[in-house]
């Protein structure tokens, strides 16, 4: 893959955003927004929120009065020396060095209200509220929200995580451009794992074969999920990422499950992927079709106007009249995973999940959300016959009229490169 011109983000582009923000705050009446960011290492498509205000490094605080410039609180000095670089090579810096502070505890948070005359205002939180799907709960440490709250005990702390996500949803066209860029990268990233695959290979090395691609693309995506077998029915890391033991090696009939989690400048896009190696069982085949169909569907129901519940509704039509069982959700949304599909617990129905949890159904987050365009959606949709599971799709944008498929390349079962193969 040859890169094109690589996108940036513009002095323009953070007046947008900040623009925004200032709107949403004026409408909600708040007099400021404090914004918790996740760590950096948080997983494999954060809410990072604080660099939609910084576009920098994740993990910071960040204090928004509706008058006056943001306040950026980091986690320690290793951020302001990146800071600092990054100015001396000639990059436009949107935090200014005197609105840096070196810490984002309670203190440091308390003293950052306090200095902006917040003492007293009503203030919008970021991370209080629901970021799907690891913290349905929030992401804001208990002590350190406790300090704030009996130190600052005339302030009104509202949380808008919901709200404001929502706001953010919507990419401008600057966004847009990174988020096609992100997905270029995925795609080389799935194209280097097909070309790897084959028999007598450790799924470690077709794991490495894509990751260097992102690298090597200029960028640092999250750790994919990967899992392989003739009828493996998992998601996740690979368990050699997490105990001592050697990757799997495979063999004719395998299929290779993939979630691979691209990233440019903090937007995300996602490629679902299921690659054949070899001559594999014909459901595999037959539980492809329903997840096409699935996918179809959401492409015909993506549209401007309608509810995010009407496009997972959509998806499962063809789910739900077919005779196998869907692994997980169809759909969700991404930059940020705000709205989240409904999932069924039909996984504790298959053999050898006797005296496991059972896997409870869950109805559609945010069903009611409406679709615009400019909102990113991963569509994921999955399909079993017995152990037999496929599952496949990308990244899709609404568009104006039409959706638009930034990987259709992996909307489809592939085939290890190099291994023959029966239709």
């Amino acid at each position: 893959m040859t890169d094109p011109e690589i996108p940036v983000f513009s002095i323009a582009e953070r007046d947008r955003r900040w623009d925004l923000a200032r709107t949403f705050m004026t409408r909600e009446g708040l007099d400021a927004l404090l914004v918790f960011g996740e760590h950096e290492d948080a997983g494999p498509a954060p809410v990072a929120y604080d660099t939609w205000f910084t576009n920098g490094r994740a993990g910071a605080t960040v204090v928004l009065p509706r008058t006056g410039e943001p306040i950026s609180l980091l986690p320690g000095p290793m951020y302001i020396m990146d800071h600092l670089e990054s100015s001396r090579r000639g990059e436009a810096m949107w935090i200014a060095p005197e609105n840096l502070r070196g810490a984002r505890s309670s203190g440091t948070i308390i003293e950052a209200l306090h200095e902006s005359g917040l003492d007293e205002a009503v203030i919008g939180v970021v991370g209080l509220g629901a970021h799907m799907p690891w913290h349905p709960e929030g992401i804001i440490p208990y002590r350190l929200w406790n300090t704030v709250l009996t130190r600052l005990p005339r302030a009104e702390f509202r949380s808008v995580d919901l709200a404001f996500g929502r706001l953010v949803l919507q990419l401008g066209q600057e966004e847009l451009a990174a988020l096609r860029q992100s997905a270029r990268i995925g795609d080389a990233m799935v194209e280097a794992m097909v070309a790897t695959a084959a028999p007598g290979v450790p799924e470690s090395q077709v794991y490495a074969a894509g990751m260097a691609e992102g690298y090597g693309h200029g960028t640092l995506p999250a750790a994919m999920h990967l899992w392989s077998g003739p009828d493996v029915v998992a998601a996740g890391p690979p368990a050699w990422g997490h105990r001592p033991q050697a990757p799997r090696v495979l063999a004719d009939g395998d299929v290779i499950y993939a979630e691979v989690f691209a990233n440019f400048g903090g937007r995300h896009t996602q490629n679902q992927v299921t690659i054949a190696v070899g001559d594999i069982h014909e459901d595999f085949h037959r539980a492809a079709q329903v997840a096409r169909a699935a996918y179809d569907a959401g492409l015909a129901a993506l549209r401007p106007g309608r509810a995010f519940g009407d496009l997972v509704d959509a998806m499962h039509e063809p789910i739900d009249a077919a005779d196998g069982w869907p692994f997980l959700i169809a759909v969700h949304s991404l930059n940020p995973g705000l709205s989240v599909g409904k999932g069924r617990g039909l996984f504790s129905r298959i053999p050898g999940t006797e005296g496991y949890p059972r896997v409870p159904d869950h109805p559609t987050f945010l069903p009611d959300l409406e679709l615009v365009p400019g909102m990113s959606f991963a569509f994921e949709p999955n399909y079993a016959f017995g152990r037999h599971l496929v599952h496949l799709g990308g990244t899709v944008v609404v568009g104006e009229d039409a959706p638009i498929e930034l990987n259709p390349y992996t909307a489809q079962l592939l085939h290890a490169a190099g291994t023959t193969h029966v239709s």
